[in-house]
């Protein structure tokens, strides 16, 4: 038994006022922020998904793996234990994340990772987003996903597969050049097409980007025009995805890395085939601006 979806994100921002609008403004989030020193942000019924705190690092500070029971969190740290890695306890942390039991460890990149069980909810307290956004697809498919740098894929790859129990979707062959190109792998722990892919790159910061998928098309447009209107950059135009089948577009956030804002993803199912592909849209996606 491995985790069943991604929780939530922390992120680490060196413009927590510009992260506010951004997300409430742009992206549709309800700011669910309780004091100055913790942005945390709502896209359904469970209390926040999102945090940001104030640092100088711009990325990715840690990532929540949700579990549905003490159980399954015990199978994932012996799971861990197995391949090397020690998960400890953490009541304290447990507590100013809201949630029941949670462990944690750092991936092979260093980066936090937090497995956890009983996250609030505030279902009482329907989603109301500032940007008129209709819902977002979450369940249980989780949060959405991230796409994470890696200077030891091989490393992370055991991490998330064997540690976390993780499975294969499918790889692209990222064409970087007329000779040259990187093997991206897309992993799943859930319905969704994949919650993390490894891209092979030992960049200085941890996250490509994360993905947020809404339930109408239509919130997909809308975005894309709140963008102009916002001055917010676009880095890939609108376009299709050749694996997932995703209808979406990517912007920069205030600390540089991107955000892909989408719909209409397929699922995968017990008798899903690994695949590959040879270039990462079948249209659109054109790049715009690496900054």
């Amino acid at each position: 038994m491995g985790v069943s979806a991604l929780g939530y994100l922390g992120f680490e921002v060196s413009d927590l006022a510009a992260w506010r609008r951004y997300a409430t403004n742009f992206l549709g989030l309800m700011d669910a922020s309780t004091g100055e020193d913790e942005l945390r942000f709502r896209i359904d019924a469970r209390s926040w998904r999102i945090a940001a705190t104030k640092g100088s690092r711009d990325d990715l500070a840690f990532i929540g793996f949700e579990v549905p029971n003490k159980a399954a969190l015990q199978a994932v740290v012996a799971r861990l234990k197995a391949i090397g890695i020690e998960a400890h306890a953490d009541e304290d942390l447990a507590k100013r994340r809201g949630v029941t039991g949670l462990v944690t460890c750092s991936d092979p990149s260093g980066t936090p990772v937090e497995i956890y069980f009983g996250a609030t909810e505030v279902f009482p307290n329907p989603l109301i987003s500032p940007a008129g956004v209709r819902g977002f697809v979450t369940g249980e498919q989780g949060l959405g996903h991230i796409v994470l740098y890696a200077a030891d894929a091989a490393a992370s790859l055991r991490f998330y597969q064997e540690g976390l129990g993780f499975r294969l979707s499918d790889n692209i062959d990222m064409p970087l050049g007329p000779d040259f190109s990187l093997e991206l792998t897309f992993l799943h722990c859930n319905a969704r097409h994949h919650t993390i892919a490894i891209v092979p790159a030992p960049l200085p910061k941890r996250l490509n980007h994360f993905m947020l998928q809404v339930e109408d098309q239509e919130d997909v447009g809308l975005a894309y025009d709140r963008a102009d209107k916002q001055g917010v950059k676009i880095a890939n135009t609108l376009g299709r995805h050749t694996n997932d089948h995703m209808f979406s577009f990517y912007a920069f956030t205030p600390s540089g890395f991107e955000v892909e804002f989408g719909w209409g993803a397929r699922t995968v199912g017990p008798d899903w085939t690994v695949v590959r592909h040879k270039s990462n849209s079948t249209w659109g996606h054109k790049r715009l601006s690496n900054s």
